[in-house]
């Protein structure tokens, strides 16, 4: 795309200084959102409620590669010079965990109450900070959760109201290829307003683009000025260059679903299952990842229950679990099944891949394994069919 781009038909491109980003966000508490944004916290840029631009990251970058995330300190001001943490918006929208209903019993022993669950946050929810792949996650949740027949009323419920602020990247993380699968780093929808740090030596600024009327009408309370040709080309630069440094691809093609579900036997799987700890991080850091259980608990005494629906992951033993056992008892076949549904099954599915580009499940796998070298392996010779893997894609 050329770097002289102008807004597509509809879209403000317009220019708010440094100091106005706290005037965003009041103007965000005062329309009565909760605002979710990225500070520092626990040795990682991590996503919380923000109240005061004083919270971002300031100066905070970050090294990422398989295995390994440290914080760096940068020579400059940026509020978002890194990429993704180990956060998802899907913490807000499909949280860890929930209360489905609580039961006590009676005082005189004969009976049982049932007792509402804690109530959430009424607030409607804003995001202050997502960055594209982030934003094509929420919308694959959207069609997994809200896209078919039967729906997840507390997700649509929390997806109501969403008010986005996108970050536009400016340089990638270690291991982002979210390029490769046309996620980013661009957004170009599902945001209300999209942001472009631009540091130089006109000063600290930021370019909005303006994605909605209700985008609009946020902006209308925080002192702004229109974007100047050289400004919009500054932002489309940055995202040029972060597109540009992504060291890691993963084509999102008809041709991956099929190498793989033509190689289920692959010595690959073998290979990656000897280092594989089957600890699940690699779903809990996904922002797509959905599957959920059920733990019915009580305290000691007997006196109170609860029912609780936590985050599940393929890789658990008990995820499986029929009667007479699992399905799925090594960490081969585990790991073979997130795969082979995060990048094959998914679009049956749901028609898209369940991978978005983030890296955040290489980043946080404890023993550094990465997805993209899985398929390039398996790509490289096709086991089953006894030859380069492109004449089967």
């Amino acid at each position: 795309m050329p770097l002289d781009r102008q807004p597509s038909p509809g879209t403000q491109a317009l220019v708010i200084d440094g100091p106005r980003l706290q005037r965003l966000l009041d103007a965000l508490a005062a329309r009565g959102h909760r605002v979710i944004g990225p500070q520092v916290r626990d040795g990682a840029v991590v996503l919380g409620d923000l109240t005061t631009a004083r919270d971002l990251p300031a100066g905070w970058g970050e090294v990422q590669d398989g295995g390994a995330y440290r914080l760096t300190r940068r020579d400059d001001g940026a509020l978002f010079g890194w990429s993704v943490g180990p956060h998802s918006w899907k913490r807000w929208l499909h949280p860890p965990a929930i209360t489905l209903w609580r039961a006590r019993r009676t005082d005189d022993g004969g009976g049982f109450q049932v007792l509402d669950p804690p109530p959430e946050d009424p607030r409607p929810l804003a995001f202050f900070g997502a960055r594209a792949c982030d934003l094509a996650a929420i919308a694959v949740q959207d069609r997994v959760l809200m896209g078919g027949p039967h729906i997840d009323t507390g997700y649509a419920r929390r997806r109501e109201g969403l008010f986005v602020v996108a970050v536009q990247c400016g340089q990638a993380g270690g291991t982002c290829f979210c390029a490769s699968m046309g996620t980013g780093p661009r957004a170009t929808r599902g945001f209300d307003l999209a942001l472009t740090e631009l540091l130089d030596e006109a000063g600290h600024r930021f370019v909005v683009e303006v994605g909605t009327e209700a985008g609009a009408a946020v902006m209308a309370e925080v002192e702004h000025r229109p974007a100047r040709a050289d400004e919009w080309r500054a932002s489309q630069a940055a995202t040029a260059r972060a597109e540009a440094t992504q060291g890691r691809v993963l084509p999102d093609e008809p041709g991956v679903p099929a190498l793989l579900m033509a190689n289920l036997e692959h010595p690959r799987w073998d290979e990656v299952a000897e280092r594989c700890l089957t600890c699940g991080n690699c779903t809990m850091v996904c922002p797509t990842c959905f599957c959920t259980t059920v733990q019915d608990t009580s305290d000691l005494a007997g006196h109170e229950a609860a029912r609780v629906r936590t985050w599940d992951s393929c890789f658990t033993v008990d995820f499986t679990a029929l009667h007479g056992g699992a399905v799925r008892r090594s960490g081969r076949s585990r790991y073979r099944q997130w795969l082979t549904h995060k990048l094959a099954t998914w679009y049956e599915q749901f028609g898209s891949s369940g991978c978005v580009g983030c890296g955040r499940c290489i980043t946080w796998c404890p023993v550094g394994i990465d997805l993209t070298e899985e398929v390039a392996a398996i790509r490289g010779q096709d086991a089953q069919a006894g030859r380069p893997a492109e004449e089967v894609s």
